[in-house]
């Protein structure tokens, strides 16, 4: 049996395997140590559970479609602040902010702005649309 496809300027092949099928080959471990996570990460405090918990999100086209979402509470934090959840740190700056975990640092592009409301921190962002997160401290281990 042999069955050619073409596709553009490659072929592939249906061939029939002659032969018992062979274990793989041991590889030996690596001993290469992770580095540092580093990134431009709009979406870092949503992966860091252990830090805080996502509890929703909302998007809309502008910031001023996410104000029905907005609690009219709801403070601005001064850029300047340093924020520490478990073993993160967030740094908030004018449009932007960085969060810090261990070696890990992760850039929070702008134009993004952070509020507190009872015990939620609330993270808004304005790029081609506006997303509007909410957030609490974990008591993940």
């Amino acid at each position: 049996m042999r069955a050619v496809h073409q596709f553009h300027d490659w072929q592939m092949r249906a061939v029939k395997a002659t032969g018992p099928p062979t274990v793989g080959r041991k590889q030996p471990p690596s001993h290469m140590l992770p580095g540092p996570l580093g990134a431009e990460a709009p979406w870092a405090l949503s992966a860091l559970p252990e830090c805080l918990l996502q509890q929703t999100v909302w998007r809309a086209h502008t910031i001023a479609g996410l104000q029905a979402h907005m609690p009219a509470a709801a403070q601005l934090i001064a850029p300047g602040s340093v924020l520490t959840y478990r073993n993160c740190t967030l740094e908030i700056r004018r449009n932007d902010a960085t969060v810090t975990r261990g070696k890990d640092r992760f850039h929070i592009p702008p134009d993004s702005h952070f509020y507190s409301y009872d015990d939620e921190l609330i993270f808004v962002r304005q790029s081609r649309a506006a997303e509007l997160r909410t957030y609490k401290a974990s008591n993940l281990q």
